[in-house]
């Protein structure tokens, strides 16, 4: 056994770290996902919006999220995490402040737009970043503490949202969830640190042991010369159509769970945002222990594919029951929402175990990509469906149907590696589509 597997790999770095990378993915999410307040709340009317609009504003954001995911996540693999995410942190900061001082339409286009723009380059940079620092036996919990800002920050902001419209009206709301960022970027630029051999908080025992160990991942793994040849794998155009179908499902939940809970319950929006509030408050243990188990026995693919399974078959459920019966019905909405999030953590942690280093930047790039594409359509048709239908029904079958989808791609993808063993060593892994 060699040296740097006889020790633990620098334990500083979860308490270093994974701090960073989970606040500032959650101050993103934050600024992404009080649309849908905005939108039941009082937006639309103010600015005469009609429904077919607002469906196509909430998702102009994932639009722009789309264009600049790739040279994001090449950028942070090639040249710097830090730099990319402090101009993006203060960039987004000031657009979604400025989304509660306009009085038009188009420029609230603009905003969104360029306000998913801003946020694209955060998810594949952290990934990127993620895998400098943690080897395979650790990703997708490293992973998931980073996502967890996803349901953690959706699950306060709910709260705190449906509080601060009541106290200072949708415009309010904007002004005062925009700011946290501008302020974290200062914090961010201060203390993030790129790469281990840029850590003065570690030893050099330590920075060589974790390189040491990154370094040996590598080997199992067939090489791939370049990015048009990553893009082109079916490894990766697998994983990228599942994300694709997986956001339908999860971004239209997201962006427009307030206004079903809303329109099927009939409560106020104080109310609406605490039942929001709940698929979060079920995804953070979910999410923890799939990513104890996946890291421990090293199985991605079961989790995926069990969550996924159950968010499908929970979400299906429940538009069965329907507002006559609203609360069986929200409670299957609940799982629906905690299961879809669970598997994020294991999913993105079996793509650097997937993809050569000289390429896994762009590669997640790609993928994440395509999740925007995802979510561009889960928001847009889901919001369009609900407005010009006048109730949620078409828009769950549709977000239903998509889900299942991604289940059946989902089992019939291996991406979860073979172990190399002595004979193996040198040769590539067995990564492809089945």
């Amino acid at each position: 056994m060699s040296q740097h597997m006889q020790r633990p790999l620098a334990p500083v770095r979860w308490k270093k770290l994974i701090p960073i990378a989970f606040i500032t993915y959650s101050l993103a999410y934050l600024d992404r996902a009080n649309y849908g307040f905005g939108a039941a709340s009082g937006l639309a009317r103010d600015l005469d919006i009609t429904p077919g609009m607002s469906s196509l504003l909430g998702a102009l954001f994932f639009l722009g999220y789309f264009f600049c995911q790739v040279p994001g996540g090449i950028y942070a693999e090639k040249r710097s995490a830090k730099t990319l995410i402090f101009y993006s942190l203060v960039l987004w900061g000031i657009l979604a402040t400025a989304t509660g001082l306009i009085n038009s339409v188009l420029l609230l286009s603009i905003i969104r737009f360029l306000l998913g723009v801003a946020e694209s380059v955060v998810m594949p940079a952290m990934l990127v970043f993620l895998s400098h620092w943690f080897t395979k036996q650790e990703r997708s919990k490293a992973n998931t503490f980073l996502f967890l800002g996803n349901p953690i920050t959706v699950l306060w902001m709910s709260i705190l949202s449906g509080y601060l419209v009541q106290s200072f009206g949708w415009r309010g709301m904007f002004i005062l969830e925009g700011l946290p960022a501008i302020i974290w970027a200062v914090v961010w630029w201060f203390i993030f640190v790129d790469r281990p051999k840029e850590a003065t908080w570690l030893t050099h025992q330590e920075k060589q042991d974790l390189e040491s160990a990154l370094a040996a991942e590598q080997t199992a793994m067939a090489p791939i010369k370049n990015y048009s040849e990553a893009f082109r794998s079916k490894k990766v155009l697998s994983l990228s159509f599942i994300h694709f179908l997986w956001n339908i499902g999860m971004y239209g939940f997201i962006m427009w769970l307030p206004s079903i809970l809303k329109t099927a319950s009939g409560l106020g929006i104080v109310a609406t945002g605490w039942l929001s509030a709940a698929p979060y408050v079920l995804a953070v243990p979910l999410m923890l222990s799939a990513s104890w188990f996946s890291d421990r026995f090293q199985n991605r693919k079961l989790i995926v594919l069990l969550f996924l399974g159950i968010g499908a078959a929970s979400f299906i459920g429940s538009f069965t029951l329907g507002s006559s019966h609203f609360w069986l019905s929200y409670v299957l909405l609940v799982i629906a929402g905690g299961a879809m999030y669970t598997p994020y953590g294991p999913f993105f942690a079996a793509v650097p175990e997937l993809i050569p280093r000289n390429v896994v930047g762009g590669a997640m790039a790609f993928i994440v990509s395509f999740g925007a594409l995802g979510s561009f359509a889960g928001s847009w048709v889901v919001g369009y469906l609900n407005g010009t239908t006048g109730g949620p029904a078409a828009s769950y079958v549709f977000m239903g149907v998509s889900l299942v989808i991604a289940v059946l791609l989902t089992a019939f993808t291996r991406f979860t590696a073979q172990r190399p063993t002595a004979a193996s060593q040198g040769t590539a892994a067995s990564l492809s589509v089945e």
